[in-house]
């Protein structure tokens, strides 16, 4: 428990607070968590992999509103409302921590630094679903694609990236599929991406100023 971000801060008179297991989860790609409006049992803490959070709209649609990397929490809404209010499905293999909401109540109560903790990670996600909008959600098809790609490189290596199915980016940034794969084919030919697998997931950078606000394609 102590790795997960969390829990981080807990000392042992917290952690005394706890008893009720923590589990270890596992989904493969594509794999549904919950479904929007399910009732919550508990809140997750991704540990490897990346998850997408989506909703319905009114018109029928499904938008992704944002991505979840390791570390994130997932499933936050649940303390106050005891139900999820998006779909979080796997877009990679992941690897969660699922905490039982009795668990995270209890500690909230109880621990200063749990409290704390959580609206730290609650003001994080707002910030970032705030920011994932407005950068990917405005301007023309290529701007939000260059966008994407640029909130997309690989922390360890940001000279990479790895993309998803057209039609996910298409639901993320309010664009169609075939637009998407216009756009990322003529950065390919600009010379501002290339290609690293057969799939059309992973890519290099090879370019990053064609990718900026201003370039010229």
């Amino acid at each position: 428990m102590r790795e997960v971000a969390l829990f981080s801060n807990l000392n042992e008179e917290d952690f005394a607070l706890i008893h009720a297991p923590i589990d270890d989860m596992a989904y493969r790609a594509h794999q549904v968590l919950f479904n929007e409006g399910d009732a919550a049992g508990g809140i997750f803490t991704l540990r490897s992999g990346m998850l997408k959070l989506s909703r319905i709209t009114g018109d029928g649609r499904r938008r992704i509103l944002r991505l979840l990397r390791p570390g994130d929490v997932v499933g936050l809404e649940a303390l106050a409302t005891g139900r999820y209010d998006s779909e979080a499905a796997a877009l990679t293999d992941v690897t969660l921590c699922r905490i039982p909401t009795e668990v995270v109540h209890k500690l909230n109560l109880n621990s200063p630094r749990m409290h704390a903790g959580l609206l730290e990670k609650w003001q994080k996600a707002l910030r970032e679903a705030d920011d994932w909008l407005a950068s990917i959600n405005f301007g023309t098809a290529q701007q939000r694609v260059c966008q994407f790609i640029l909130k997309m490189r690989h922390t360890t290596d940001p000279a990479f990236v790895t993309l998803f199915s057209r039609e996910d980016m298409g639901a993320m940034m309010d664009l169609k599929q075939e637009t998407v794969s216009r756009e990322i084919s003529a950065l390919v030919k600009a010379g501002a991406l290339q290609p690293v697998d057969k799939l059309g997931r992973l890519y290099r950078i090879t370019d990053e100023s064609l990718l900026h606000p201003g370039s010229n394609l």
